[in-house]
This record gives structure tokens, sequence and C-alpha cells, in this order.
């Protein structure tokens, strides 16, 4: 949520926000709104005081001895007469504040000065790019090619269980699979200092909200109705953020630092026949998440630091890609700023995403209540919030199997997730 004071004080810088994102919200509607709940307010508190006002001129009449007097009763005529009117006039004032605050959580974040303008991801802005890409010596396959040839994916069977678009992988895929999170939770623990956390997988809409997800991104997301009313993650930055939920952490404590593996679930309705083969848009996949709270005149720089803690997987792994710096019509409605590093992919010739990095500033910090004292006797202070990929673990799986494919048909093992391969070099029939 923006500041509503920004919103207040300077509704031009928001439509400029509005505008370089290409949001279609009516920042007008918003602004009548809130004028309109301002000024019930201001009629709601000038009747109160006016009541009490009158109550203390009556009690006076009581002291005196003249509550039978003509004015006294008057008093009473009038006091009576607010009594009335004050509660159709209060209700009036919570169904404004309720309109305001379902219009003011369509209001996206604003973008930092430093995001690029752009009407679609076409309009990106490619950043870096680490390794070369492998030359074959044969046509390299897709994923689902060389997983189901390998017996380790089977897309076909999950669709007896589940329906389309879920994954089933069996023997080496599981056990690589598995790897791939152990790998990303041991270096993020204990090279980059996360603590890591086992969240819930199913969040209130209070948490969606806080996080920016909801009402942005509802239908793509899974719901269970009343009187469960419980969604399931697309993401653990969900139940990260909402850990210190109506919080004030010390300032000392800054910044803290999650990771969490999690299954994730999303229905993906936006993009219907897109990537309908293989695992790079699925309904379940499984996510490594990195989160940090931090002070507010840190937030850019841990950010860089979180691309760097991306990165270090994909290094780690010997994957090329490339850092792409998200236009402000392609970041996420919570998100002041992302950059995604993007694999590459020989067996379909094309770069893919495999994280998403953001810093959200204070936009989840003020839907969600989450505050910092600097010291005891200080002010409180909104944090800033940051999240990153580290890293989506299906799509890395898929790098994997088109990247290291051999000629037979096998896979080698990448040399970092040999241990946790038992030692295994390759996966062959």
């Amino acid at each position: 949520m923006i500041d509503p004071k920004l919103l207040k004080d300077d509704p031009e810088t928001v439509r400029k926000g509005l505008a370089k994102r290409r949001s279609r919200v009516d920042l007008d509607a918003v602004l009548a709104a809130d004028e309109h709940r301002r000024r019930l307010q201001m009629r709601v508190d000038e009747l109160r005081a006016l009541k009490n006002s009158k109550a203390e001129m009556f009690g006076r009449h009581k002291r005196d001895k003249t509550a039978e007097s003509s004015a006294a009763l008057t008093l009473m005529e009038e006091m009576k007469k607010l009594d009335q009117d004050l509660p159709a006039l209060e209700q009036q004032r919570t169904a404004a504040e309720e309109s305001f605050h379902a219009l003011n959580l369509r209001i996206p974040n604003m973008p930092l000065e430093i995001v690029p303008p752009g009407a679609s991801s076409a309009d990106n802005v490619e950043l870096r790019r680490w390794g070369t890409p492998r030359t074959f010596t044969f046509s390299p396959k897709p994923h689902w090619e060389v997983g189901e040839n390998l017996g380790i994916l089977d897309m076909e069977r999950a669709a007896k269980i589940a329906g389309s678009r879920f994954p089933l992988l069996t023997g080496a895929g599981a056990r690589l699979s598995r790897a791939l999170i152990q790998y990303m939770l041991d270096l993020h623990t204990t090279k980059h200092g996360y603590t890591e956390v086992a969240p819930p997988l199913l969040t209130r809409t209070a948490a969606e909200e806080g996080a920016g997800h909801l009402p942005f991104i509802a239908e793509d997301m899974y719901h269970l109705p009343a009187p469960e009313d419980l969604w399931l993650i697309g993401t653990s930055e969900v139940s990260l953020l909402n850990i210190h939920r109506e919080e004030i952490l010390e300032g000392a404590r800054l910044p803290v630092k999650y990771v969490a593996y999690t299954p994730c679930f999303r229905k993906e309705a936006g993009a219907a026949g897109k990537d309908t083969r293989g695992l790079i848009r699925v309904h379940q996949f499984d996510k490594v998440e990195m989160f940090q709270f931090v002070r507010p005149e840190d937030s850019a720089a841990v950010h860089e630091e979180m691309i760097g803690h991306a990165e270090a997987v994909l290094q780690g792994l010997n994957l090329p890609y490339r850092l792409m710096h998200l236009c402000a019509a392609d970041i996420s409605s919570a998100m002041a700023r992302t950059c995604d590093p993007e694999v590459w992919l020989p067996g379909q010739n094309e770069w893919r995403e495999i994280s998403s990095i953001s810093n959200a500033t204070d936009f989840q910090a003020r839907r969600a209540q989450v505050r910092f004292k600097r010291d005891p006797k200080a002010k409180v202070e909104l944090v800033h919030t940051l999240n990153g990929s580290g890293l989506a673990v299906g799509r890395t799986f898929v790098a994997i199997l088109e990247n290291y494919q051999e000629a037979d048909g096998s896979i080698t093992v990448p040399d970092a997730l040999r241990p946790y391969m038992g030692g295994a070099t390759s996966i062959a029939k």
C-alpha cells in the first residue's frame, strides 16, 4: 500500500508512477473516495464534539440545580437528536472507509526512478551475462523429451493423478530435485547468512493482502472458500513476510533474513495455451525463496546483494544466464523494482526466467504493519522488504536437463550436486 500522505499531498507523483507502470487504476475515483471519507470523518468528529459540549453544559445545569429549566430541557432534546444522528453518520463513515480501502488496495507500488520505462517484457533491459552457452555436437532436446526418455519425468501419469500441468518426478529425477533444494538451502544458510524456515503452505486472506497478492492476482491463486477461507501459497514470500505481521522489530536486529523451501501452487489463469509441455509453467512447483526485512536506507544495496545470491546458485551449477532489469510495466504490482536472471535453455533455444529478485520498499510493510525502532526511544518506522527466488527448483531442474544432456541421452550431474546425489556423476537409463 502506498503512503496515504503521498496520495493526499502529492497525487501527481502517484499519477506519474501509475502512468509509468501503464496502470489502469482510476486515481480520480480513489481520490474522490478519500475526500468523501475524510469529509464524513470530519462531520462525525464535529457532531461528537458538539455532543460532548452540550453534555458538559447540561452537567453544569445539574450542578446548578437548573436541570428542569427550559434551557436544560432544550439541551436534552438536542443531545437526543445527536444520539439519533450519530450512528447513521458513523455507518456512512465506516462504509466510506471500506470503499476507500478497497480502492486503495488496488493501487500498485510506485516504481523506483531507476526502473526503465516500457510497455511490456519486450522493453526489459539486459544488464549483464555470465557463462558461455555450450556448443553441442548433436541437436539438444527439450527437457520433457530428455526426462521422459530417461524415465525420470512422467507428465502423462501425473495427469491421471491431478490433471494437466502437474509434475511427476521419479527415481533419479526426484533425487535430483531434492538435491537442488538441499544445495540451495545450504548455500543460502551457510554462505549468505539466511535463517531457514519451514512455513505454512496455506495463508489467510489478510496475509495475501499484506503481501500485495490480493487483489491483484486472485485469478491465479487456489482458494479454499469459507469456512476455511485460506489460500494455497504461490510463493513462500507471503508466509515469510507475515512472520512479523503487526510487529515492531528492534532496529539492531535488522536485517532479518529468511530462506524457505516450499511447494507452491498457481493456476496460471492468465497463461492459457502457453508452455503446455514440460515443467516451465505448471500448477504445482517447488521454490527456494529468500526474504529480508531491512532498514529503508539499506534496501537498494540489499537488492543488489540478493541478486548476487541468486546468481551464486546459477554460477555454482555452471548454468549460463543473463540478468534482466524489468521495465515498469512488467514488474508485479507490489514491487518497486525487479531483476530477473534468465537461464539459457538449449533444448528450446531461448532464455527463460529462473528467478525474480524484487524490492517492495515499504509497500508490503505498510499493508502488513511490519515496523521497527532504531532505538527504544526512537519513533516507529516501516521496514523495507525484499524477496527473491533462490531459485525456482523446477526451472533449475529443466536447465540442468537441457544444458547437461549428452548424445547418448544421459545427463551429467553438475559437480556441485554430486555430494547430494550419493556421488553419482550421471543419470542414465
